[in-house]
C-alpha cells in the first residue's frame, strides 16, 4: 500500500515540476533586424512511410483473421 502512495506522489511531483523544464533555443540562421523563423521539421516522408507500413500491417492482420 505504501508503494502505491509513493509512486503516486512521485508521479504528481514529476507532472507538477516538469512544466519548468525548457528546451534549448534554436539559433537564428540569419541574424538581422527581422524576425527569426527557424526551419520546420521535415516530417513528410516519415508520415507517408508510417502510413504505408500501418496499412500493410492492417491488411496482413485482416487476412490472417479470415483464415
Amino acid at each position: 500500500m505504501l508503494k502505491k502512495y509513493a509512486i503516486l506522489i512521485i508521479l504528481i511531483l514529476f507532472i507538477t515540476f516538469s512544466s519548468n523544464v525548457m528546451a534549448q533555443g534554436i539559433p537564428c540562421p540569419n541574424p538581422g533586424p527581422g524576425p527569426c523563423n527557424p526551419p520546420g521539421a521535415p516530417i513528410d516522408g516519415g508520415i507517408g512511410l508510417l502510413l504505408v507500413i500501418g496499412i500493410g500491417y492492417a491488411v496482413s492482420k485482416l487476412r490472417k483473421d479470415k483464415k
